[in-house]
């Protein structure tokens, strides 16, 4: 069961609008190795898990991911709100705004669609756990990454906070596979 507050993790508040910065930040909304996509391939492995311990762990990494997507939808709108068609076009987003005007659309910054092979989920916690290392390292070198290109310390500041949980969730799933690897019986 989840419980919803109504306040981020961290507060966002932008107070200078650029859709190019938004389109670049979508990423971390519905591109590969974004919030949406970590969020549903946690939720999904939680469920093969051997234990408690670790249908927990996922399970409250999944949902903190889930409130990543807020924060990071609550980036774009605000780096778009108000602006219109000109404005996205100045900024070479104006294919973005014939399709989605001002809305948050799950997409790369590359505008591909959200897929659902962005999820990853074998069925071998071994497996499941090395994925989701991988995944918390391309989502800390994407945050890393939109870090170079802003210049917006009202972002920076938000992405920065986001960064470092990717880095905590990459150390509780190091924790977890550790803890795993002499208990699971491999077959070779």
């Amino acid at each position: 069961m989840f419980i919803f507050e109504k306040r981020t993790q961290i507060p966002v508040c932008i107070k200078n609008r650029n859709p190019r910065l938004a389109g670049i930040i979508l990423s971390q909304y519905g591109g590969p190795d974004g919030e949406l996509a970590a969020s549903l391939r946690y939720l999904s492995q939680r469920f093969t898990m051997p234990d408690n311990k670790g249908k927990a762990l996922l399970t409250d990494i999944g949902t903190e991911e889930l409130a990543h997507l807020e924060i990071v939808g609550s980036i774009v709108s605000q780096l778009t709100e108000g602006e219109g068609a000109k404005s996205f076009d100045k900024y070479g987003s104006a294919d973005y705004y014939v399709d989605h005007a001002n809305a948050v659309y799950p997409a790369s910054a590359a505008g591909v669609p959200f897929t659902a092979a962005y999820i990853q989920s074998k069925g071998d916690p071994i497996a499941d756990l090395t994925e989701n290392l991988a995944a918390e390292q391309k989502a800390r070198a994407t945050y890393d990454n939109i870090l170079r290109l802003s210049d917006d310390p009202d972002v920076n500041e938000v992405i920065k906070f986001l960064r470092e949980r990717e880095v905590v969730h990459f150390q509780r799933f190091g924790e977890l596979l550790d803890s795993y690897q002499d208990k699971i019986p491999r077959n070779c």
